[in-house]
């Protein structure tokens, strides 16, 4: 197949450029905070929806330093090195999901203890709706004709302008399929159980250890980054840091699934706009 022609600026006024990349964020931002605070009226148990919605310019924060700073870390350190200036253009490309990820923990770590809020209370609700940003983040990916992945002979191998002649798996749409559509549908029918939720540290454990393992299994898929290759024992950089990330969030479901429920009907404490 070949690569179809998408353009990767959405759109632009003059000199004003807006990518679908950019746009891939923006909208999965602001989603799952609408997502969130709409979970957060229904369900009298959780944080006050006023948390969530203060807590966007965090989020948002977190990802960028997070995700600019562990692929500066992990994926490219000599060349950020070397120029230590370019780690500061985030417009110039370079973005890890897992430093994203951290990034968002800290932000909520911080948030959460500033509004004496239970963390996990807080961060279920945000690992329901992170596989939105997700799967529009990895159909970016796609219409970049970046992070594609190896070569194939199956019939929906894709030929990508950078990837040479032969065709390759389009691995960004197993990504955005497995760790966007089915873990968001996942993550769904999970926050709808009332046995479930009432385990605070379940959805965000699950969340966790489920993303690890899609990552890990699509990253055989994947071209690993030209820079790296592949690492300890064939793995990817991708592959390493999911073990990491699948261990810490079984440890989170077994740890939640042996503490009480909680059976609170009124929102966490401190009532709604204090804190």
């Amino acid at each position: 197949m070949t690569f179809p022609s998408i353009d990767p600026v959405a759109f632009s006024f003059g000199p004003f450029v807006v990518r679908w990349y950019a746009l891939a964020y923006l909208v999965g931002l602001v989603a799952g905070w609408q997502w969130c605070m709409a979970m957060a009226r229904r369900d009298l148990s959780a944080p006050c929806p006023e948390f969530f919605d203060e807590f966007l310019s965090w989020a948002v924060v977190g990802v960028i330093l997070g995700g600019r700073l562990a692929y500066v870390l992990f994926y490219n350190l000599p060349q950020y090195l070397a120029d230590p200036l370019e780690a500061l253009k985030v417009w110039h490309g370079g973005m890890s999901f897992h430093g994203g990820m951290i990034g968002v923990i800290a932000a909520a770590y911080l948030f959460t203890r500033k509004k004496k809020i239970p963390f996990f209370a807080f961060t279920d609700l945000l690992a329901c709706v992170t596989p939105i940003g997700l799967g529009l983040g990895r159909l970016a990916n796609f219409v970049n004709g970046e992070l594609f992945g190896r070569v194939t002979d199956a019939p929906w191998g894709v030929v990508f302008p950078r990837g040479g002649a032969l065709p390759r798996h389009p691995s960004q749409l197993y990504e955005a399929a497995a760790e966007g559509a089915l873990l968001l549908l996942v993550m769904f029918f999970l926050s709808r159980q009332p046995k479930i939720r009432a385990h605070t540290g379940t959805l965000s454990g699950t969340f966790l250890t489920l993303y690890g393992i899609f990552r890990l299994a699509i990253e055989f898929f994947r071209e690993p980054d030209a820079q790296l290759g592949f690492l300890f024992a064939g793995a990817t950089m991708g592959q390493l840091l999911c073990i990491p990330m699948i261990v810490v969030g079984g440890v989170i479901l077994v740890r939640s699934n042996r503490n009480a429920p909680h059976t609170n009907t009124t929102k966490f404490s401190p009532p709604c706009g204090e804190g």
